[in-house]
């Protein structure tokens, strides 16, 4: 079947694939070859142009860069700007409302990124009032439990598109047109999503949408994205700013920010710049390589790790609809900690969660070998260990 897969073109760009079993890309994706020449531009760039390089495209870089990733979430050229990360995002996006009003209410799924939660829980001594529903079993979350938290109350429902534990896809569309009807906003976190399973914010409604690009986009670390709606620009006025998102940044005014008209108004102080250089790669390849092409692969690769998995006698903990099941199969083993760090010194790269398992993905650039030695060496294991 390998042979028949034009996706493993790809391989010879990921240095790391030729020493190692990568199935770790929704942690930290393989590092394209490209990465390094972009990096040694970004230095070429500041050694040779100096300060001259911030009006020669350093500092538009938040929005050039953020419309390769519009690219790949549907949004339009200008309508995304790049961060350092997600926290940032989601505080950007959080400090356009005033919480001290009457609509003061914020819901948060219960298979939320920790971090996300932390933000929404420090708004609380501001006046808001955070509503976490609940995950019965911490990997799924019946779509009627989000739909009835949301009410007239609501100002903001935050909602992962995929959860982090248990790769479980969440129904946007359903939320975002509840969210609407009620009057409230919806901020969606694609982290686990965007660069594995085709996303389209605009066709969905989404008023905000944040990620990252250290998964499944290969971009490292230090390069988030925020995207937010065209017509709410002019409504909204974000609380965490900075002298970027100002009208005349270079006009050194003192006293409050004159918002930008567009979507640098959502933007902060001096831009990540080595970050922004050493992201583009990574969204270049997935664009080329083809979401949908990706996505059909992810989801007959975590079939087979499911089957796999199944004729071993290893519990599955993600969910087996496809329609539901994002880029990663979570394994509960007993000790997958330990179990975890064994297969690591295999260099077999995988991670393990508490409360959900060993977590294993395939991405673009894996092959079904590695899928099944992944498996293999997971059962030798627990075989030696007496399960």
């Amino acid at each position: 079947m390998n042979c028949m897969d034009p996706l493993l073109e790809w391989r010879k760009e990921f240095p790391i694939l030729a020493r190692t079993t990568y199935m770790i890309s929704h942690s930290l994706g393989a590092m394209p070859r490209r990465a390094a020449e972009s990096l040694q531009q970004f230095t070429d760039i500041w050694a040779t142009r100096g300060i001259r390089a911030w009006e020669e495209g350093w500092w538009e870089m938040p929005v050039t860069t953020g419309n390769l990733i519009a690219s790949i979430i549907g949004a339009g050229q200008g309508e995304v700007v790049m961060h350092q990360n997600v926290s940032v995002c989601q505080s950007i996006v959080t400090s356009c409302f005033d919480w001290r009003q009457p609509r003061n209410k914020l819901v948060t799924d219960g298979l939320n990124f920790p971090s996300n939660d932390y933000i929404y829980y420090g708004l609380e001594r501001q006046g808001a009032r955070v509503v976490r529903v609940t995950s019965e079993d911490g990997l799924t979350l019946p779509l009627r439990s989000m739909l009835a938290a949301i009410d007239e109350e609501t100002r903001l429902v935050s909602v992962s598109h995929v959860a982090f534990r248990s790769s479980y896809v969440q129904d946007l569309a359903a939320i975002v047109r509840r969210a609407h009807e009620a009057g409230a906003m919806v901020v969606a976190d694609l982290y686990q999503s965007a660069g594995c399973m085709p996303v389209n914010v605009r066709a969905l409604g989404l008023d905000f949408a944040t990620g990252g690009s250290v998964k499944w986009l290969c971009g490292g670390p230090g390069a988030g994205y925020l995207y937010v709606r065209r017509d709410l620009w002019n409504r909204l006025e974000p609380a965490a700013t900075g002298w970027q998102a100002h009208r005349a940044p270079f006009g050194f005014e003192a006293g409050p920010v004159q918002f930008a008209d567009d979507a640098m108004r959502f933007l902060n102080g001096t831009p990540n710049v080595p970050g922004l250089y050493s992201a583009r790669p990574g969204y270049e390849i997935v664009m080329e390589a083809g979401v949908e092409n990706i996505r059909a692969k992810s989801l007959r690769q975590t079939q087979l790790l499911m089957d796999l998995a199944d004729e071993a006698g290893i519990a599955v903990r993600t969910c087996r609809e496809a329609g539901r099941r994002g880029g990663v199969v979570t394994l509960d083993v007993p000790g997958g900690q330990e179990v975890t760090r064994e297969l690591v010194r295999r260099e077999i790269l995988v991670d393990y969660r508490p409360g959900a398992g060993i977590r294993i993905a395939p991405h673009f650039y894996t092959t079904d070998d590695e899928v099944e030695h992944t498996v293999r060496e997971l059962r030798g294991i627990l075989e030696q260990r007496g399960r």
